[in-house]
């Protein structure tokens, strides 16, 4: 099965997540793509929706091969495989350094300020388009158990099943539409599957975008 579009997986998972609307749960999406996904789950679920922000890191020399990823709070995740990708420790402050500053321009400019709305005790729902690795996942699920939710939800359209067994002691339920065993990229899974911009982002969040450029 695939999605015609972001919003398609948005509303769909949405439906399975239907019984968490009495709990009054908090949404958070993982920018980019994360975010159109999320606007309909929130919708479903009449919750609060934010961002909350995590970057891959990628290996030095050759940044499509992630070897980790950082979070909100300074949290970062290495990944146990990825040893020999890693470089040495200058290379890889380095790395981390480069993808804190995006971070950073990230939260500013998506949340221009705002802190995250209060997740002590809440049932949070953090929601991508679409797992692969699952290393920025990882990473957002770290940072997050440390405002110690009642409940911490990962929720996806879908996900290799590697993936979802991997991640699933860092989230009190993982919920993930399709869990193909045959898995390539998550666009393949997608009728639509263009690139999500910041100018997009915020439009979804209903904010103003600001005089900086807008970065694809």
């Amino acid at each position: 099965m695939r999605f015609t579009d972001r919003h398609d997986a948005g509303r769909q998972l949405a439906e399975r997540l239907a019984p968490l609307r009495d709990s009054k749960p908090v949404v958070l999406a993982l920018p980019r793509g994360g975010v159109p996904v999320a606007v309909e789950v929130a919708k479903a679920l009449n919750a609060p929706l934010e961002v909350f922000v995590a970057r891959k890191l990628g290996a030095p020399g050759r940044p499509e091969l992630g070897i980790g990823a950082i979070a909100e709070g300074g949290v970062v995740v290495l990944d146990e495989r990825a040893g020999p990708w890693r470089g040495d420790d200058d290379q890889l402050r380095a790395t981390t350094a480069a993808e804190q500053a995006e971070l950073e321009r990230r939260v500013d400019r998506y949340r221009g300020g705002r802190p995250l709305p209060s997740l002590a005790g809440a049932t949070v729902v953090l929601v991508d388009d679409g797992l692969a690795t699952g290393g920025t996942a990882r990473a957002a699920l770290a940072a997050l158990s440390e405002h110690r939710p009642g409940r911490l939800i990962l929720a996806v359209p879908v996900a290799p099943p590697a993936t979802v067994q991997r991640l699933a002691a860092e989230a009190d339920e993982i919920v993930a539409l399709h869990t193909p065993a045959v898995f390539r990229a998550v666009g393949q899974w997608y009728r639509h599957f263009d690139q999500t911009s910041d100018a997009e982002v915020l439009e979804l969040l209903g904010r103003t975008p600001d005089a900086h450029r807008d970065t694809r």
